[in-house]
């Protein structure tokens, strides 16, 4: 990457409403895969690193997905032209969500254990044992116990 000025960045991860444990986690990343930091911007909710590299970027967005749960959103901007291809600039954004694996929750009036934090948020019915899948916009029906 010596042919790129300080400036350059492929993509910008945005992290909005994490945890310390995240903002270390990401830190830790992106030390360890010697990711160009171009920028970072502090914000109150969050933060935004502009990074140059796009493919490891994504990568590091569906990890923090995996690892924390939260949702995880990468749109594609276009950027330039060259040769006749079109350059992309992606935005990769990890939302935290305040729950945590094995926390109890209120869901619709009733108890539920959260039992998978992925693309979805798998909770388990206390009483039952019946399972629901939520989507992360959905995710302000439910309520800390």
């Amino acid at each position: 990457m010596q042919d790129k000025h300080s400036g350059y960045y492929e993509a910008i991860l945005q992290l909005r409403d994490i945890s310390d444990d995240v903002f270390d986690f990401v830190e830790k990343e992106i030390g360890k895969k010697e990711i160009l930091v171009a920028k970072f911007k502090e914000f109150k909710n969050g933060c935004d690193y502009y990074l140059g590299n796009a493919n490891l970027t994504k990568n590091l967005g569906k990890t923090l997905q995996e690892k924390f749960g939260g949702e995880f959103t990468v749109t594609a901007n276009l950027f330039s032209w060259k040769d006749g291809k079109g350059i992309y600039r992606l935005t990769v954004l990890f939302r935290g969500i305040p729950f945590k694996k094995g926390e109890v929750v209120e869901y619709q009036g009733e108890r539920y254990t959260i039992i998978v934090l992925g693309k979805k948020l798998v909770l388990q019915c206390s009483k039952t044992g019946r399972k629901v899948h939520i989507r992360y916009k959905d995710m302000s029906k439910i309520r800390k116990k």
